[in-house]
């Protein structure tokens, strides 16, 4: 019997022709295919419509879904898998019956092998009939297919029947439909396909990504300039808040002046000066009226200010050496305002580094620390300040202008 289907080796799909087996190679690249005689069935599962075309479909489809009812719809047996050569109708005149119709028939032939094959493989003890249908159908083209044949359709009920084709045909043996060098080639040609078609991904892939890194880059540069934006802001804010502090700085310095001239005019017993007639006033007058006026000797804390200013001055373009320097004086001063009895916070050897570095060589520095009460001595070697010479008020004053010098941002500006 020939076989009704084809089936896979490697996944056990059963198939119905051989266009459907090619194209069931060209998605799997599955190339082990045989004859069976197992038929294709159209089973329809009632619960969700599943088609399966063999009892094995169904099982399986009953062991994931528990389904097991089914419809049989194959509405006609399946045609078996058309592999042997075609039946060519062949028009032969025949005499017609008694009632006028024409009776036509065709005369049925053993199929012309390889005689050669054909003594060999009845040597090998097959029978002729069985022989000459295992080259009909292997294609005639070796003893190695013959044999293989045999062994694959043994079991066939027709088996050792002759075979039958059309007489006056002179059909060439079909042959099986993919021989071992063709599935090669559809392999080699599915690789190539699958190779390009990578290829071709990688390439999507890749712009895909150029596209992406682009997106990125664009949104990285629009934050950047957000970023920028936002910090220029903040610096004018910045030095807008500081001018501001800078004209109340100034307007208060303005204040404290007017104070001051108003309270020496008052001890001089001379009468308030009127605001109408100071503006207009010349400056020469001014100037002269101003030196004719008594000057009251500075504090000893204003000279301390001054000399902080005159350093932060004099070093301007290094407000970390100028902060450095407020800090190790203010040190100095903490150290003999808590502990005044001992003498190493009271004597600085004036040819130190770190002394030199951070105050001795800076403008102001050891002037600061003579007026705070340290006297050189030694030749000058030292800075040293006498216990009974230290007095706290002097100390609590040089911490308090320290102090200022290091948190008001607007020190020594004016």
């Amino acid at each position: 019997m020939a076989g009704v289907s084809l089936k896979c080796g490697d996944c056990g799909a059963l198939l119905k022709s051989v266009e459907e087996a090619q194209e069931h190679a060209e998605l799997t690249s599955h190339s082990n295919f045989s004859e069976s005689t197992e038929a294709v069935l159209n089973l329809v599962c009632s619960a969700c419509g599943k088609p399966c075309r063999s009892k094995t479909e169904t099982d399986l489809h009953t062991k994931r879904t528990g389904h097991t009812e089914f419809v049989d719809k194959t509405e006609e047996a399946t045609k078996p898998i058309n592999l042997e050569a075609p039946k060519v109708p062949m028009d032969v005149d025949e005499p017609t019956s008694s009632g006028g119709q024409q009776l036509c028939y065709e005369e049925m032939v053993a199929p012309e092998v390889d005689a050669k094959l054909l003594e060999e493989l009845e040597g090998m003890g097959f029978p002729k009939a069985r022989a000459t249908r295992a080259l009909h159908f292997s294609g005639n083209t070796s003893l190695e297919a013959a044999v293989n044949w045999v062994v694959e359709h043994e079991k066939d009920p027709d088996v050792d029947e002759m075979p039958l084709v059309p007489a006056n045909t002179k059909l060439e043996a079909p042959k099986p439909a993919l021989t071992p060098e063709e599935v090669k080639q559809k392999a080699a040609e599915l690789r190539e396909r699958a190779r390009k078609k990578k290829e071709e991904e990688e390439r999507r892939m890749e712009r895909e990504r150029e596209k992406e890194r682009i997106r990125v880059g664009k949104e990285l540069l629009e934050a950047k300039r957000i970023e920028e934006d936002n910090e220029r802001k903040r610096i004018m804010a910045l030095r807008k808040a500081e001018k501001e502090e800078e004209r109340r700085a100034r307007e208060k310095i303005r204040q404290k002046l007017e104070e001051d001239k108003a309270e020496r005019r008052r001890k001089l017993g001379l009468p308030p000066e009127d605001p109408a007639t100071s503006k207009p006033a010349a400056p020469a007058p001014v100037e002269e009226k101003k030196s004719s006026l008594p000057i009251r000797p500075a504090t000893k804390a204003e000279q301390m200010r001054e000399c902080l200013r005159s350093l932060k001055q004099a070093h301007k373009d290094d407000d970390a050496k100028v902060k450095r320097a407020f800090q190790t004086l203010l040190t100095y001063i903490g150290n003999v305002a808590k502990t005044p009895s001992e003498e190493k916070f009271r004597k600085i050897r004036l040819s130190n580094q770190t002394f030199q570095d951070r105050v001795g060589a800076l403008e102001g520095g050891i002037r600061f620390l003579e007026l705070c009460g340290f006297e050189k001595i030694e030749a000058g070697e030292f800075l040293f300040l006498a216990r009974e010479k230290v007095e706290m008020s002097v100390l609590n004053s040089a911490g308090s202008e320290l102090n200022s010098a290091i948190n008001n941002p607007f020190f020594g500006v004016l």
